[in-house]
């Protein structure tokens, strides 16, 4: 996730931290404060419930890590590759590849809700204990609170809508019933589409008829974010319904739109607009051979004073991170492997043949798109 910082390993995978989960603490901190501590255990001073706001934040931040953890490590046992866990501001996120089989994606979409349960119910637990046997009213206060939080985090990542937990296991349902992968991912971001947009329009209504509208707005944030993630599920089950069986020499274009490495960046705003376009553009040395991929935001961040003394092999992103495959490749195993990133560059004996970008990927799914409206149209005469 763009803004996050690397910050450990837990169980062998990379935790990054968004720059919005500071922010969420610093919130929950004044809310707990201000607010819940206050109206439980009325009558001590501020600088306790303070104190007791920030152990109560920094402890979600943890269940919230706790959950995330749970989806790699199901993951990883279930065969996949796990790239990293993040933690923002509305939650948490963890990529991982490709799942194969439909009960692989029931564990690992269930494995988060369970441990934010157990979490709950640990936290429930010692909150009493604490409460009625040691008489520690505050930190009772706290770890009550936290129980509920997680219990009401593992109810709504519950909610059939990708790309909740809930949405998950939708999908793992729907799958499983119809055999269709990729549809039933398309019916789960359909269903995220539609569950995000009530709570957009809850979130309107609440800050309408409320004084302070704080509760309208986390809806209209969560809301907001579940249409625009459960559309991109949408977009990907159309990628994937599309590149299904079509081999990466297929789907490139070749050649390649390709610059020398020597190049400067000024030359490349001659050519804004293809750029643009790509996003990221190979760059070849003197012998033909790849030797990077420089990104069109790298470019644009560098000075204007600057650019006609910067080449362009100064910026690139080594050949050596970024993902190849070979014409003959599986397309989606190749996207996948490529986390994301194009072009995908494909190479033959060391030399780029082809390159798969974002264009071709939209052509292969407008193609789709049109053969599949037309094989609709003929059978129904």
């Amino acid at each position: 996730m763009n803004g996050s910082v690397p910050l450990g390993r837990l169980f062998g995978i990379p935790l990054r931290v968004h720059w919005s989960a500071p922010l969420l603490v610093f919130l929950l901190t004044l809310g707990l404060a201000a607010n819940v501590l206050p109206a439980w255990v009325p009558g001590r001073s501020s600088g306790v419930y303070l104190l007791g706001g920030l152990v109560g934040a920094l402890l979600l931040i943890a269940s919230l890590v706790l959950h995330e953890v749970a989806h790699g490590v199901v993951a990883r046992r279930a065969g996949t590759r796990v790239d990293d866990m993040t933690v923002w501001g509305l939650g948490g996120v963890t990529r991982i590849g490709r799942l194969h089989g439909p009960g692989r994606e029931l564990l690992v979409a269930l494995a988060g809700p369970v441990v934010s349960l157990l979490v709950a119910a640990a936290t429930w637990g010692v909150g009493l204990v604490a409460l009625n046997v040691l008489d520690w009213d505050v930190p009772a206060a706290v770890l009550i609170w936290t129980g509920v939080i997680n219990l009401l985090v593992a109810v709504f990542n519950l909610l059939p809508g990708a790309p909740l937990d809930g949405g998950r296991v939708l999908q793992a349902v729907l799958w499983w019933r119809g055999g269709d992968r990729d549809r039933a991912e398309r019916q789960a971001g359909r269903c995220g589409q539609a569950l995000g947009g009530v709570m957009v329009l809850g979130g309107w209504i609440v800050l309408l008829r409320t004084a302070t509208g704080s509760a309208g707005v986390w809806l209209l944030l969560v809301g907001g974010f579940l249409v625009v993630a459960a559309s991109a599920e949408v977009r990907h089950a159309a990628l994937a319904a599309s590149a299904r069986g079509v081999r990466v020499g297929e789907a490139m274009t070749t050649p390649a739109f390709t610059r020398p490495d020597w190049s400067t960046v000024d030359r490349v705003f001659e050519e804004s607009t293809t750029w643009r376009s790509l996003g990221a553009v190979p760059v070849v040395d003197f012998n033909g051979y790849p030797s990077g991929v420089v990104r069109w935001r790298t470019v644009l961040g560098i000075p204007p004073g600057r650019r006609g003394a910067v080449r362009l092999r100064d910026v690139a992103v080594p050949l050596s991170t970024w993902a190849t495959a070979s014409t003959q490749d599986d397309l989606l195993d190749a996207l996948d492997d490529s986390r994301g990133r194009l072009p995908l560059l494909v190479l033959d004996g060391g030399l780029l043949v082809g390159a798969v970008t974002t264009l071709d990927l939209a052509r292969l799914v407008r193609s789709a798109t049109r053969a599949g409206s037309a094989w609709t149209s003929g059978s129904g005469r």
